[in-house]
């Protein structure tokens, strides 16, 4: 089978990483950079991949198979349209727009193109999370009571020198961070229905939060509590425990950051502790634990391979439009939650049904 030709679209942090990507996988090839800029004219010429200063002149200059998006946020929406014109598979990075109409407008175009959409929660590709996904689906657990997430850890003050991360709209920890918490919920422990949250920026001062704490009504009737924090020196997030990064550092004990508890059973992520009873579940009775074995794997190359799939026709996306941007707006949901001191209910909210 030829090698597919991906077109990216942005030469940042997480454009590189999706470059690294598809040059670990065989079965695909960078053929160009859409970036402005001379770091992505510069990345092309180390990559040996054509460079265009954006994504229409790449389109008239190159044959390619996919382009994936990883722009500043306000260019997602434009960006994927010009590729789905031509009928060419698009992977949007998160969050998938800036708001929930643009988000509503591209999962319309999607269908109306009939060109597919894969949005970048890379999370939900890491097979910890797949397990996990099963688990709970097979029942497992019983039925979900509470979940609690932890998310806190220190980004440094070198991080805050580009402007936009200090700012409303697009920084801050609720958009950048918090949003693959609200996906992760929403994969695995079922849909949103209201939210309510405490945010503070009491720490750094920034026009936007440092802080936050939200509580979520699941439309099953369980309660989520997640806490949030950026500027914490601790080992419990996500992206520190499980290492999708190499630029990490290794931790130096396996730490927790999830909990789903059940009416059966309960389940620590990512460790994928599994807690359970002989018998029936009576906090007097002994308690007994099992660690379920899964293969460790890169999240984004698991994600790479779907899109190919998805290209291909073989798959439809794992996360679409539609879906994502059912995670944008539970996740917007948060600051208007936090600002009216309300509970929001998510279904109406940003012009919802």
């Amino acid at each position: 089978m030829p090698q597919m030709r991906i077109g990216l679209v942005g030469a940042g942090v997480i454009g590189r990483t999706h470059a690294a990507t598809i040059a670990a996988n065989q079965d695909c090839t960078l053929a160009a950079i859409a970036d402005p800029s001379e770091a992505g004219r510069a990345l092309a010429g180390e990559l040996g991949a054509a460079w265009y200063p954006d994504l229409p002149a790449m389109l008239d200059g190159e044959t390619v198979h996919g382009v994936i998006v990883a722009t500043p946020n306000d260019l997602h929406l434009p960006n994927a349209l010009a590729a789905m014109a031509r009928g060419i598979a698009v992977l949007v990075e998160k969050p998938v727009t800036t708001t929930v109409a643009q988000g509503e407008a591209l999962a319309a175009a999607s269908l109306s193109y009939g060109v597919p959409v894969l949005v970048g929660h890379h999370r939900r590709h890491n097979p910890i999370v797949s397990t996990a996904k099963r688990i709970v689906a097979e029942g497992a657990l019983g039925e979900l009571a509470t979940a609690s997430v932890l998310y806190a850890h220190a980004k440094p003050p070198e991080y805050f020198t580009l402007a936009w991360r200090r700012e409303p709209g697009g920084g801050g920890p609720v958009l950048i961070n918090l949003i693959h918490e609200i996906d992760l919920v929403r994969f695995l422990c079922g849909e949103i229905a209201s939210v309510q949250a405490i945010t503070s920026s009491a720490r750094r001062g920034f026009a936007v939060e440092d802080c936050a704490a939200v509580a979520l009504r699941l439309e099953s009737g369980a309660l989520v509590t997640i806490s949030l924090s950026d500027c914490a020196a601790s080992p419990w997030s996500w992206d520190l425990a499980v290492q999708e990064s190499p630029s990490y550092p290794p931790q130096p004990v396996p730490v927790q950051t999830h909990f789903l508890c059940g009416t059966k059973a309960s389940l620590a992520l990512p460790t994928l502790d599994f807690w359970s009873y002989d018998g029936r579940p009576d906090w007097f009775a002994p308690i007994r634990q099992q660690s379920l074995a899964v293969a460790r794997g890169n999240p984004y190359q698991h994600q790479l391979r779907h899109f190919l799939d998805v290209i291909r026709g073989s798959a439809q996306p794992l996360v679409s439009a539609a879906d994502a941007t059912r995670t944008l707006r539970a996740t917007l949901a948060v600051h208007q939650a936090a600002a009216s001191g309300q509970a929001v209910d998510v279904a109406s909210s940003f012009g919802g049904a």
